[in-house]
């Protein structure tokens, strides 16, 4: 008689084992969801690629700065790239203002671009290879973008900043 009790529990072991397996499973199975934004993004041209990083913002960089406090900030708002450095400037923007500069005759390949601000409000960050738009964008102030950009050949590139109110801005192009 105890046999037939034994026998009776044990495939309700296994059993009670898979639902509790399957309830575990389902559970975690539902805190994943993938999401595809692809709207509104720009077709990549044959010539660059182009991938944005955004590092985190500090709320004491809504002051502008100049001099030596300038040469400062620049040297912390431009992390040491692990490539080779291409070129780099930093500034100050009047309200207003906008200036473009190129950089030297760069060899084909892939290039980081990191740019930063600072100020209360924005500035606007433009990129260009000749014709073709590599990075266009606003940046918060007290912010910092790493934009990675191919060049399929020999290129020098044209960066534009521009904001509407009293801003610092730093960048640099480096090699990866």
């Amino acid at each position: 008689m105890g046999s037939k009790a034994a026998r009776s529990v044990m495939p309700r072991r296994p059993a009670r084992t898979a639902v509790v397996v399957f309830i575990a499973l389902g559970c975690s199975l539902t805190a994943c969801e993938y999401t595809y934004d692809d709207a509104g993004r720009p077709a990549a041209s044959p010539t660059s690629t182009s991938n944005n990083i955004v590092l985190p913002p500090d709320p004491a960089l809504e002051d502008t700065v100049s001099g030596e406090a300038l040469e400062e900030w620049a040297k912390l708002a431009l992390p040491e790239s692990q490539g080779q450095s291409f070129y780099s400037s930093h500034g100050y923007l009047n309200p207003g203002e906008s200036k473009t500069e190129q950089t030297v005759q760069l060899p084909g390949g892939t290039y980081a671009v990191t740019l930063a601000c600072r100020g209360t409000r924005r500035v606007t960050f433009s990129v260009a290879s000749g014709e073709a738009k590599l990075v266009d964008l606003t940046l918060g102030c007290a912010n910092a973008r790493v934009s990675v950009v191919q060049l399929e050949k020999d290129a020098v590139l044209s960066i534009s900043v521009g904001s509407r109110s009293d801003a610092n801005f730093a960048y640099r192009v480096s090699r990866l």
